[in-house]
């Protein structure tokens, strides 16, 4: 027996990267999974390549900085699959190393919009059919950035991150006893969009890893992937509103 058996997943993001890591490890784990993401291509691959393995999954585009996408994908898992058990906020656009005088309002704005605000957003849709199915978990996602001994050039990006930190510890005090379950992860893990960036600034990836004490970028499915099984399952039945560094000892969220 997997340890999601009879548990039903949204994942967003899941096309890539850390969402593609989670849904792995969710679907190797027993959950029915609802992937989304803005490149459906890439979403309808992942679901495929599961599906190959055995898992009953269903996709959706969705772009998290539009409600009507929002609400259209909580309604889709819940009329799929009957209902809905696990909630994970992954997708979000994200404008890095770029200074407070630099930074462009749209691009800020863009930042809440599909970070802290879509989360809540997700969160308030989710939250009647968590409720009805006995309670639930949620994961939304943080960023060792906002932990950074030297913040120049982090601060939009942490402060949208940081907003979500509240919304969760939010709605972990206001839904818990709904037994509704939420936490934060704060990961620094591989992926597409983050090994672009390497290339493209090298000296900042190189200043990076020295941050890090492990001395290596996270695996999405091994290192990320596991961790959020762990806040999802019934192992962490009483854990809920913390934030979690997933990031090799670089952050303290104390």
């Amino acid at each position: 027996m997997g340890m999601l058996d009879g548990k039903v997943a949204l994942i967003t993001g899941a096309g890539q990267g850390v969402g593609r890591g989670i849904a792995e490890v969710f679907a190797a784990e027993g959950a029915v999974l609802m992937l989304s993401g803005r490149t459906l291509a890439k979403v309808d691959a992942v679901a495929a390549e599961l599906r190959g393995k055995g898992a009953t999954v269903a996709t959706m585009r969705a772009d998290v900085g539009v409600k009507a996408d929002i609400e259209a994908n909580v309604a889709q898992a819940v009329q799929t699959f009957g209902g809905l058990d696990i909630l994970i906020n992954n997708a979000q656009t994200v404008h890095s190393n770029v200074t407070l005088l630099d930074v462009a309002d749209e691009q800020f704005v863009e930042m809440l919009d599909t970070g802290p605000l879509a989360s809540l957003r997700y969160m308030r849709a989710a939250y009647p059919h968590l409720k009805a199915r006995g309670g639930g978990a949620i994961v939304n996602f943080a960023t060792a950035a906002a932990k950074r001994w030297d913040m120049t050039g982090y601060g939009p990006y942490a402060a949208a991150k940081q907003a979500i930190r509240a919304l969760s510890k939010a709605a972990a005090d206001e839904w818990g006893a709904d037994n509704i379950r939420v936490n934060t992860i704060a990961p620094i893990a591989t992926s597409p969009a983050f090994e672009e960036w390497a290339i493209e600034q090298p000296d900042h990836a190189a200043d990076l890893i020295r941050q890090i004490p492990l001395g290596r970028f996270g695996d999405p499915r091994n290192d990320i992937g596991q961790v959020v099984l762990f806040l999802v399952s019934d192992a962490a039945a009483y854990v809920s509103g913390v934030t979690l560094p997933v990031d090799g000892s670089m952050a303290n969220f104390d």
